[in-house]
């Protein structure tokens, strides 16, 4: 009547894994470069300026819609609230596109 949960455990023996040795450092002309990687959005002018437009009217949008009731003389609530700022929030992006602070793009002559 002995089941394997009432025997008593035996030890397991583990060999030890084989020792490599470490990989010899590549010279500096087999160095391997890491490929040029392309910019996520277009950087042209015309792109920021569509684009950066386009982000401060959604935003400016999102914000009087929300505005709309307070003018009627409703009292605000969180949602409208909220929608407040994420439509500042979007308005704000658009001009982080157009200001470009980290001076990534440039024009082409």
């Amino acid at each position: 009547m002995g089941s394997s949960l009432f025997r008593p455990m035996q030890p397991k023996k583990f060999d030890d894994p084989p020792v490599a040795a470490p990989p010899a450092p590549p010279d500096a002309s087999e160095a391997p470069t890491s490929p040029e990687q392309a910019p996520l959005f277009n950087n042209c002018w015309s792109c920021r300026v569509l684009s950066g437009s386009g982000l401060i009217g959604a935003g400016l949008y999102v914000y009087l819609v929300a505005r709309k009731p307070m003018k009627l003389g409703y009292a605000p609530g969180p949602g409208p609230i909220a929608q407040m700022v994420i439509g500042i929030s979007i308005a704000c992006w658009g001009i982080v596109i157009l200001a470009d602070p980290k001076g990534k793009a440039y024009r082409v002559v």
